[in-house]
């Protein structure tokens, strides 16, 4: 009796614990989210704030549900391969990136982990994707832009505020995919708009003062500076030393007017990031990154410090402020 009494016990206790057992077998893994940035965190602490946001908008959180691998380049695009290697290794689920030398980057790290583009400039131009409707690849996320046509626009509204501007410079970084691309529609615009464009190379950090005097040399009359990781790593400095030459400048974000630029338009990049969170929700219940359609901007915002263009002796036209999304005075 007490053998058989026993076995009972064994078998009934090993009926109790093997429900357990499977339900820790199928315990669901934790994901684990990667997220490239080319500036040093200080710079874009609103960006990856928003990110966060986003993700517990989505029903994530950080150390709970999800894991999120932040890597930052502290200005330094050179650094970004390293940095996406290290997040293939780390095995993420997702990465999501920023700016076009991010995804370079990761393009070249990974051809299977799914990449969100938080933000990207005309990416099928770029070669990151077949096409804006079905992206196809490993890749999908949002475009601060589809074509560099944009730029065209940011040279109109410039010479609406600067009239006398005849020479303006423009300064690019070449490293990007399409970089070239861009520097060209620049130039069509600008003849377009009877004004002589000045393009000069900005690397990294350390060309910024010799870009900025090099424009002076040449007698530059304002400047245009497209969105870049470089220069939105430097923006204090660049700002600066445009106001210490006397350059009137348009820049592709906000973040520049904030500190002290002349004027902005573009999109809001900050709320980019808060939509990238979507993506790899629906990467994470199973949808291929190929199937999702690339969400482009439906709204540019133009900035205008209201305070610099007095400092620079600039009139802008009440039309043009009327037409400003921001005023900063």
């Amino acid at each position: 009796m007490t053998s058989r009494r026993n076995f009972l016990v064994t078998l009934a206790g090993g009926l109790l614990a093997a429900p357990l057992t499977a339900q820790a077998q199928q315990a669901p893994k934790t994901p684990r989210v990667g997220l490239i940035l080319t500036a040093n965190r200080n710079l874009v602490e609103h960006m990856v704030k928003a990110f966060d946001d986003g993700m517990r908008e989505h029903g994530y959180k950080d150390g709970h549900n999800v894991v999120i691998e932040r890597r930052f380049a502290d200005g330094k695009p050179e650094r970004l391969p390293a940095l996406a290697t290290e997040l293939v290794r780390l095995k993420v689920d997702i990465i999501v990136t920023g700016s076009n030398p991010v995804i370079d980057a990761v393009k070249k790290a990974t051809a299977t982990i799914p990449v969100v583009m938080a933000v990207s400039r005309d990416p099928v131009g770029s070669g990151f994707i077949a096409s804006l409707s079905r992206p196809g690849g490993n890749i999908t996320g949002s475009t601060t832009d589809t074509a560099p046509d944009i730029l065209g626009k940011n040279l109109e509204l410039l010479k609406e505020a600067v009239p006398r501007a005849s020479r303006v410079a423009y300064l690019w970084n070449p490293a990007p995919s399409a970089a070239g691309t861009y520097r060209s529609a620049a130039e069509s615009a600008a003849q377009r708009l009877g004004v002589k464009l000045q393009p000069v190379e900005l690397r990294g950090g350390d060309d910024l003062e010799p870009a900025l005097a090099a424009m002076t040399r040449e007698h530059a009359s304002a400047l245009l500076v497209p969105i870049d990781p470089v220069p939105f790593s430097f923006r204090d400095r660049l700002v600066s030393l445009a106001a210490k030459h006397r350059l009137p400048t348009m820049y592709g974000a906000r973040e520049f007017p904030e500190v002290g630029g002349l004027m902005s338009y573009g999109p809001n990049v900050a709320s980019l990031f808060r939509r990238a969170p979507a993506y790899v929700d629906r990467i994470l219940k199973g949808v291929k990154p190929g199937d999702l359609p690339i969400e482009q901007p439906t709204k540019f915002e133009l900035v205008i410090n209201l305070k610099t263009a007095k400092a620079l002796g600039l009139m802008i036209p009440p039309s043009l402020l009327a037409r400003a999304d921001e005023v900063i005075e």
